[in-house]
């Protein structure tokens, strides 16, 4: 949603700049994740409200996970770094999409993190691209906050530890 800034600068016929209105995000991280901990903050940088919820107690149902991963093939729902995926005990790909949704209601380590609503759009996993089409990351400068210019080189989803 845009909200007007400025007004019409009638000397160059043109309307000026507008701004996004600050959205509010559904946050469903693992409490102590040290990368939805980056991804809080970066949020929160770009004027956002966050509402934080530990994805790990939440009463997750097939019906309520759904929209998250409507989009994505059902492997990319799971958290690669799970101790369960790491093992081979889970295997991502010999899932079809309903066993794959009660596997992860069942067992929330192994949903690929953070969960996010903004408004009517749902995301799984952190991709920049994606947030920014409902949620503006200006004004963050992310060579200051994550020592590199190229987006495509941070990388705010891979854990580093295995849950």
């Amino acid at each position: 949603m845009l909200k007007f800034q400025e007004s019409i600068d009638l000397n160059r016929f043109s309307l000026n700049r507008f701004s996004q209105t600050m959205a509010k995000i559904a946050f469903y991280e693992k409490p102590g994740c040290l990368n939805n901990g980056k991804q809080k903050s970066l949020l929160q940088a770009a004027g956002h409200e966050v509402l934080a919820y530990n994805l790990l107690t939440e009463p997750w149902t097939i019906d309520r996970l759904r929209p998250f991963f409507r989009a994505l093939p059902v492997a990319d729902w799971f958290n690669r770094t799970a101790v369960r995926v790491r093992s081979g005990e889970i295997v991502p790909e010999s899932f079809d999409a309903e066993t794959a949704l009660a596997v992860l209601a069942s067992d929330p380590l192994l949903i690929r993190r953070p969960l996010m609503q903004i408004g009517d759009r749902y995301f799984v996993g952190f991709d920049l691209e994606s947030i920014e089409q409902c949620a503006s990351l200006e004004p963050v400068d992310f060579n200051k906050t994550f020592g590199e210019t190229d987006r495509s080189k941070i990388d705010l989803e891979t854990c580093p530890n295995q849950d």
